[in-house]
């Protein structure tokens, strides 16, 4: 049985290996010793292949399973992140909602506060407009009355006598007797009260009459 150039010679090829004889060839069992020895020493390394090979398959097999678990854990970490960005999109989203509507809100509230300022300044101004208006008429009236007064001639009859006369005081001879002079008239107290008519209402902090004493 011959062996081919390109084919790997096997244990059992060498087993099987017959030589043929000649007048001066080697010695039969010096040749089979040493094909023994050969078929031991392929014989453990066939083993030890076959250990190493069964090895590699295990290796390849967990190696496989490591690249499997790597693609899981990327996906994972890529589904983790893309989750993570879209939380930190709406969480931004949500932050400028909140910060918006509080904008909007407290230019709601600063615009109504503005009105109501305005309105009561406006108010203000207007009692002040009418406690003017009422200080005017009552100062018309008050001088149309004074000048009443100052046109109204004196009534002796009518002023009022002292309770308690003045002791007669002794007269004085003089040349002539004359005529008495009536003492001038002098106005001790006026009262005077006036009601003010006028269509828009005085504030509930002036009086509707007045009353003055010069």
């Amino acid at each position: 049985m011959s062996a081919n150039a390109n084919s790997r010679i096997t244990v059992v090829d060498i087993q099987h290996r017959t030589f043929k004889r000649a007048l001066q060839g080697y010695d039969r069992t010096d040749v089979d010793k040493f094909l023994d020895e050969i078929i031991e020493s392929l014989e453990d390394e066939a083993t030890a292949r076959a250990a190493l090979e069964a090895e590699i398959a295990d290796l390849k097999e967990r190696i496989s399973h490591f690249k499997a678990m790597e693609e899981s854990l990327q996906s994972t970490l890529l589904l983790a992140q893309r989750t993570a960005d879209e939380v930190k999109a709406a969480a931004h989203k949500e932050a400028d909602l909140i910060k918006q509507e509080a904008r909007l809100a407290s230019e709601r509230e600063i615009g109504s506060l503005s009105d109501r300022v305005e309105e009561a300044r406006r108010e203000h101004q207007r009692m002040l407009d009418i406690a003017e208006k009422a200080k005017s008429e009552i100062r018309s009236l008050l001088l149309s009355h004074l000048a009443l007064i100052d046109r109204a001639p004196y009534d002796a009859a009518s002023a009022p006598t002292p309770a308690h006369p003045e002791p007669a005081v002794a007269a004085v001879p003089t040349v002539s007797e004359a005529p008495p002079v009536p003492a001038p008239v002098t106005v001790t107290h006026v009262t005077v009260e006036a009601t003010l008519l006028d269509d828009a209402p005085l504030p509930s902090t002036h009086a509707s009459a007045a009353r003055f004493d010069l």
